[in-house]
């Protein structure tokens, strides 16, 4: 019998309220002026000029912290559409963290509320409030700050990740520490800033773009599409119509033709043993015209 208690994700709302309004206005202003002392260092490369050391550095860095994010934070802490053991998890919530979108349970918790209200009142960045909104305004916005934890009680469990959650900084500190280290304010601009500030912009461009443009093979209620150049960007997250249709799944690209580099790197990782247990769409949902939710639920 299939196990059910990976089912945490569902598209019944469970309440839309908005979480604590108002709620530590200072801290979300420290955390916009960093957002943007973070673009702006990138200015600094006309000054550190370009090596293929730095380049190799802030791809490797962007590639490796976006598979954090869409592997990690997206397809296993917010979805958990396959399984892996507690080390690797933490590997995994570490990565997430590296990429300064904060910690793995306010991601995952926010990415099943997206789910729950999905371009609907209390979804908390959908494109139909406007583009920079859904882009990045409601990042700055301190009714979001706080963890939603009665969304992610089954990550609470861990003490390791409650405690990743809180000091989520220290990871990207780190590293931005240890890009100096390596390549001096050079591998600072270029491994850190600018790969960040890429990274940021490739993650976001799913809640401004993804549910904008491209193509709608299910009907799933929400404005969701499939996209392939975000695809391509973001490591296979650019399949967002078909992860909206069945979102346990660890496969987004449900097609062979549908490139989805992120379940590319999860079966690998599968083969060697990290993880396992990938949850792929069922054969009956890959059909266009299967449009019921109840049935997306139940499978």
């Amino acid at each position: 019998m299939e196990d059910r208690s990976l089912d945490v994700t569902s598209t019944r709302p469970t309440g839309c309220e908005v979480p604590r309004p108002g709620l530590r206005r200072r801290q979300d202003t420290i955390s916009a002026a960093l957002y943007w002392t973070i673009h702006a260092a990138c200015v600094l490369v006309l000054v550190t000029g370009v090596s293929a050391a730095d380049l190799i550095l802030c791809l490797a860095l962007f590639w490796l912290r976006l598979f954090g994010i869409t592997g990690g934070y997206h397809r296993y802490f917010s979805h958990r559409s396959y399984r892996t053991s507690r080390p690797f998890q933490l590997v995994l919530a570490t990565l997430g963290c590296a990429a300064t979108q904060k910690g793995p349970l306010w991601w995952a918790a926010g990415h099943r509320r997206h789910h729950a209200f999905s371009d609907r009142e209390g979804d908390l960045h959908s494109p139909r409030d406007g583009f920079w909104w859904a882009h990045q305004g409601w990042i700055f916005d301190g009714r979001f700050d706080a963890t939603e934890h009665e969304r992610v009680r089954d990550l609470g469990a861990f003490p390791e990740l409650v405690w990743l959650d809180r000091w989520h900084p220290v990871v990207p500190l780190a590293l931005a520490i240890g890009c100096f280290a390596w390549g001096g304010l050079s591998g600072l601009v270029w491994g850190f800033c600018v790969s960040t500030t890429l990274l940021w912009h490739a993650t976001y461009s799913i809640n401004s773009l993804a549910h904008r443009f491209g193509t709608q093979r299910y009907e799933t209620g929400d404005d969701s599409r499939n996209n392939l150049w975000l695809a391509l960007l973001t490591l296979g997250e650019g399949w967002h119509n078909n992860h909206h249709h069945y979102m346990a799944s660890c496969r987004q690209g449900f097609f062979w033709w549908e490139v989805d580099v992120t379940y590319y790197v999860l079966r690998g990782l599968s083969a060697v043993g990290l993880v396992w247990d990938l949850r792929e769409p069922p054969a009956r949902l890959l059909a266009p015209a299967d449009t019921d939710p109840e049935a997306r639920l139940a499978a």
